[in-house]
């Protein structure tokens, strides 16, 4: 069985790890935005952000990992997605991704903003299924990131 839960800072490194492996697996190395993140998870949970986490309840293991922060007024982020290979294709990344849409809508969201990269098909049929749509953008920020999208509540 698989229980979401709000950020556990046992569960920090899990975060990092995951996203780290994932990030580093698809695209050979982090950005100074990725180690920024990983750098000031306290201070983005103080200032409003949520991470969730996806545990296997026998294990106590983290399944998969979201972070939902809050951009500019009514605008919040989803980012930092990664899951634990060992649990893959058991619904985990899906659970916390639903979990941080709720988070950032319960929070005042408008518009839900997220930055990917287009040669992801799993990721952009998960985006495209939970009502995403695509967007350009000037400065896509990220080196990796080619494709953006938005979802308005």
């Amino acid at each position: 069985m698989m229980k979401v839960i709000e950020y556990d800072p046992k569960y920090r490194q899990d975060f990092i790890d995951f996203n780290t492996e994932w990030i580093v697996g698809n695209f050979g190395f982090l950005e100074k935005e990725d180690l920024e993140t990983f750098e000031t998870i306290e201070q983005s949970l103080k200032d409003g952000a949520m991470i969730y986490f996806a545990i296997d309840e026998d294990t106590q293991e983290a399944m998969a990992t979201c972070m939902t922060k809050p951009m500019d007024g009514t605008c919040w982020e989803l980012c930092k997605m990664g899951a634990n290979e060992k649990y893959k294709g058991r619904g985990a990344g899906n659970a916390v991704f639903e979990a941080a849409i709720q988070y950032a809508i319960d929070h005042g969201a408008k518009r839900l903003f997220m930055l990917s990269n287009s040669s992801l098909k799993p990721a952009m049929h998960m985006y495209e299924t939970h009502g995403f749509q695509e967007i350009k953008l000037d400065n896509y920020e990220y080196e990796r990131g080619d494709i953006a999208f938005e979802y308005i509540v």
